[in-house]
């Protein structure tokens, strides 16, 4: 399945609920304004209730119109799970690029943090999908998207925290996998409690403060000056 391209400014505002939906769109441009309904939906609904009646009515389009795009519901949530894999992972990786380049691996995982923070707080309704599709006991493609997802996340985590460990700036004996998961862990409660708040913006005030603790946690301790001679260490 190809990619959509990012579902941003694809359709103009209408005036009622639903999403503007111009007659002529090229496919392309029809499947991405479709994951865009999906994510507006989403972010005041719950994932359960996303049916494809819904999401027409949203665009202003027959369930047929939907179909000629995407096969299933199933089909068109994991397009839109590969949409927000795709963007999220190319934002951490752009956010990490200027603090590794000069060496500095715990500000890049700052950066990483408040990055996914931001596209938290921009897409509110991609959480919800995510928490949803975790919680589903039977298998899908589009939970498969996201275990994927977490997996090539936790992988460039791990990796970017044994290079600051090689650098002495992230404590020897730190449990790297823990580490990692715990990042990504911090994300999550940011979310749910901006989500029971019903205030996205929650998640920009917070993440300062939560990511100062955790660099705490990590950071290796700077290295204690020696005494002078003749005195005890």
């Amino acid at each position: 399945m190809s990619e959509p391209h990012p579902p941003s400014q694809v359709l103009p505002p209408s005036d009622g609920e639903g999403v503007a939906a111009p007659k002529y769109l090229r496919a392309q441009e029809r499947r991405a304004a479709t994951i865009e309904a999906v994510l507006q939906l989403a972010a005041c609904t719950h994932p359960s209730e996303l049916s494809t009646t819904r999401i027409a009515q949203h665009m202003g389009v027959t369930q047929g119109a939907l179909f000629k795009h995407f096969p299933s519901k199933e089909a068109l949530l994991e397009a839109t799970m590969a949409w927000v894999a795709q963007q999220l992972l190319a934002r951490i990786e752009q956010a990490a690029q200027e603090p590794l380049a000069r060496g500095d691996c715990l500000a890049a995982l700052q950066a990483v943090f408040l990055a996914h923070i931001g596209f938290a707080a921009e897409h509110p309704g991609v959480p919800r999908i995510l928490f949803g599709e975790l919680q589903r006991s039977e298998s899908s493609a589009s939970r498969q998207v996201v275990q994927n997802l977490l997996g090539q996340y936790g992988q460039r985590l791990q990796q970017w925290l044994a290079q600051g460990q090689a650098q002495g700036q992230v404590a020897p004996g730190t449990d790297l996998a823990a580490a990692s998961a715990l990042l990504v862990g911090m994300v999550q409660g940011l979310v749910m409690q901006s989500v029971l708040a019903g205030n996205a913006q929650l998640l920009r005030t917070q993440a300062p403060a939560v990511f100062a603790l955790y660099r705490r946690a990590i950071a290796a301790s700077p290295a204690l000056p020696c005494p002078p001679d003749g005195e005890p260490t």
